[in-house]
């Protein structure tokens, strides 16, 4: 079984070979074996492991030009890897569930995106840590806050309870 509301220790740096914390953003709008949305979200938390905290799984509209509305969710996770190792875990476990590469922001039967990591910044081909556009992302923040309101985003410094407020405020009109 997955914790849903389980108590959250504040995010530290791991020492290489401690266990670290990450936050993983997940999202789906397709069907697969596992059932909707949401039942391949929970599988795909199960297929992960090392699942700390979970936020509710929210509905939220698709960027681009999908249709499907999404389901998403962040997970805190404990790993040893570093981040570019759990990214190919990642990939490879969103290849079992069927996802194939195709056009950007299209449908998707599971997308699994590093976010965060309690070590800090991570940057190397093909992985940026913090993610490049988590800041703007409602689907993402808001998950965020149920488990981990007073991370510390490390470029920016502030809190994930207030990126989240920022990007919920109403916006002048243009």
């Amino acid at each position: 079984m997955v914790p849903t509301s389980a108590p959250i220790r504040t995010p530290t740096r791991g020492a290489t070979g401690n266990a670290v914390l990450y936050a993983i953003a997940l999202g789906s709008n397709r069907w697969s074996r596992h059932g909707p949305p949401p039942a391949t979200i929970r599988a795909a938390l199960a297929a992960v492991g090392g699942v700390v905290a979970v936020s509710p799984i929210i509905a939220s509209a698709p960027l681009g030009p999908s249709l499907r509305r999404y389901a998403n969710a962040v997970a805190l996770i404990e790993s040893r890897e570093d981040p570019a190792a759990l990214l190919v875990r990642l990939k490879r476990i969103e290849r079992a569930f069927g996802r194939r590469r195709g056009r950007r922001w299209g449908s998707r039967v599971i997308d699994l995106d590093i976010i965060l990591w309690s070590g800090g910044v991570w940057t190397s081909p093909g992985l940026a840590v913090p993610h490049a556009a988590y800041r703007d992302r409602d689907f993402v923040l808001n998950p965020l806050v149920a488990v981990a309101p007073r991370w510390r985003d490390p470029r920016t410094g502030e809190t994930i309870r207030h990126l989240a407020a920022k990007v919920d405020r109403p916006r002048p009109r243009t």
